[in-house]
């Protein structure tokens, strides 16, 4: 089969930055299924791993996190699906990316492909819609009942990348409401039209601009771009007994006692951990990708792709990274169809 990876950490417009290369299809076993990769999409965790790192690898490393496929065989224990069923996911950490023409992945972590959405579409969701997911209703806890939500807001800062584009539109689904940080005029509306019923501006002081709105404290605030320059502003706005989530690594240590007098919660969202650990509750990321799915076959949750490539070769993944690390992309970019 055909795949496309790396021996080298280098800049993306090296031609050897990405490159396709032959290796064997694998077999499946256990709970893993073997899917014909369709389409993928490209998130900063890829051009992260892909430039970040030492030295030549001995055998080109296959990244990739997002996918949209056909399962063609499937593992021995495996009950959630069967060969011909269309799927997407996110992947695990640990194992071979999505980047190639056939990839093993566990059922667990793996939802049903929503109807009405094509390939590209579906392979710009998953990774993004679990990180919003889990982030929301299990780090922050929110209630998923608007009832129960009446009243409050959350911050979401950086509204506009791919998973502020999911977060914005679950969190207004649950009855927040949504205050998502933009700081340019085609995001500002990209994140209104997304669910923020407010924007403020992140390269200004957050404090100054979330109070001029009228609110002096947030109930929730979701994390999504630089933490270490947010953080004194976060823990003066979080209301007391609230939540903070992050996603984004910290390059300096964060204080804590900051929020003691509040006796606010920080919590970290990382979407690779229950597969990484295999922890007990893994499955609940394909219980949230079929939930998503539905959500997005029912037109409750818009579908976040805004630049589509084809052919899937390395010329146009590299491209791809290129505009995820340009820093200005708004919602996601795919890449569909192997070049024959």
């Amino acid at each position: 089969m055909k795949a496309i990876g790396f021996t080298r950490h280098l800049d993306i417009n090296d031609s050897q930055s990405l490159f396709v290369f032959e290796k064997d299809i694998p077999s499946p076993k256990g709970h893993d299924l073997l899917v014909k990769i369709n389409a993928v999409s490209v998130n900063p965790v890829d051009t992260s791993v892909r430039h970040n790192g030492r030295g030549t690898l001995t055998t080109p490393k296959i990244i990739g996190w997002d996918a949209c496929g056909i399962v063609k065989e499937v593992g021995a224990q495996v009950s959630l699906f069967k060969p011909g069923d269309r799927v997407f996911y996110a992947g695990s950490f640990k194992r071979p990316g999505s980047n190639s023409e056939y990839q093993l992945v566990d059922e667990r972590i793996v939802g049903h492909a929503p109807k009405t959405l094509s390939d590209d579409e579906t392979a710009a969701m998953p990774l993004t819609s679990l990180t919003a997911y889990e982030a929301l209703f299990e780090q922050l806890s929110l209630p998923t009942t608007s009832s129960e939500n009446k009243g409050k807001t959350i911050l979401i800062i950086n509204g506009a990348g791919g998973v502020g584009s999911v977060a914005t539109q679950l969190a207004a689904n649950a009855g927040l409401t949504v205050i998502a940080s933009a700081s340019r005029p085609e995001s500002i509306k990209w994140v209104k039209e997304h669910g923020a019923k407010y924007t403020v501006n992140h390269r200004n002081n957050l404090v100054d601009e979330v109070r001029k709105l009228g609110y002096k404290y947030v109930d929730y605030i979701l994390e999504l771009k630089d933490i270490d320059s947010h953080w004194k502003e976060m823990c003066e706005l979080i209301k007391p007994e609230g939540t903070i989530a992050s996603i984004t690594e910290n390059k300096r240590p964060i204080n804590l006692r900051l929020l003691t007098p509040k006796k606010a919660t920080f919590t970290w969202e990382w979407m690779y951990t229950k597969s990484y650990y295999h922890t007990s509750d893994m499955q609940t990321q394909h219980t949230i990708l079929d939930t998503i799915a539905q959500l997005l076959d029912e037109g409750k949750l818009k579908c976040t792709l805004t630049r589509s490539l084809s052919p899937l070769n390395a010329a146009n993944l590299r491209k791809a990274h290129s505009l995820v690390e340009s820093g200005h992309m708004i919602g996601k970019v795919a890449v569909s169809g192997w070049e024959k």
